[in-house]
């Protein structure tokens, strides 16, 4: 029963994740669907810049709390086991979002996701990983530099926690990262990548190239 209980687990955890939050808040409230518009992407970043602010800010804390939901589902359903299932729950609702069933198995890069599971996990983690992103968004303004730099430096952060199943995860969670960043990787080798109106590089950029 326990392994039916886990695997019920499991499959939620994955649902939660495929919720594909951009496009429905896109056709609900625009009548549009955000993957023929900006990027393509799903996520917060072209909420933002597709439907506004408000709307940006409405799918990017329902996909933290995706991952946040998922990585407690054991807690919340009164699963007893090791520590690390959290850590299993959090990366199958990052698959989830990455490779969403309502979405024939396409879907966003999982950064918010991702920082859901690191809130749900670990609250002095989430921080550190907090204090280490939102810098590098204001310094940089590109939201996929940033996630690139910061996946890769709390990765190294996690040595430091002792936690070999949070290395491992963190490990994963930079793979999928680097492989759904692909394109972004290839338009900031090229300069063509999309930069936020907000941060130290764009305001010099706006101030010299008169953006």
């Amino acid at each position: 029963m326990i392994n039916l209980n886990l695997i019920l687990v499991f499959i939620l955890a994955y649902l939660l994740g495929s919720f594909p939050t951009g496009v429905v808040i896109g056709k609900i409230f625009f009548a549009e669907d955000i993957r023929k518009y900006g990027s393509g992407n799903i996520g917060t970043t072209n909420s933002f810049r597709v439907f506004g602010p408000l709307a940006g800010s409405f799918v990017l804390i329902i996909d933290v709390l995706k991952g946040t939901l998922a990585t407690n589902l054991p807690r919340l359903l009164q699963i007893s086991g090791p520590k690390y299932l959290l850590l299993i729950c959090g990366c199958l609702a990052i698959l989830g979002h990455t490779f969403s069933i309502f979405l024939k198995f396409k879907g966003g890069k999982a950064v918010a996701t991702s920082a859901g599971l690191f809130l749900g996990y670990d609250l002095k983690f989430f921080s550190i990983c907090a204090l280490i992103f939102l810098p590098l968004v204001f310094i940089t303004s590109y939201v996929s530099l940033s996630s690139l730099i910061a996946v890769v430096l709390i990765f190294i952060t996690t040595f430091f926690f002792h936690d070999l199943f949070l290395e491992i995860i963190v490990g994963c969670i930079m793979i999928i990262l680097f492989n759904r960043h692909r394109s972004n990787i290839n338009r900031l080798i090229h300069h063509q990548e999309n930069i936020i109106p907000f941060g130290l590089w764009y305001w010099y950029k706006k101030k010299h190239h008169k953006l």
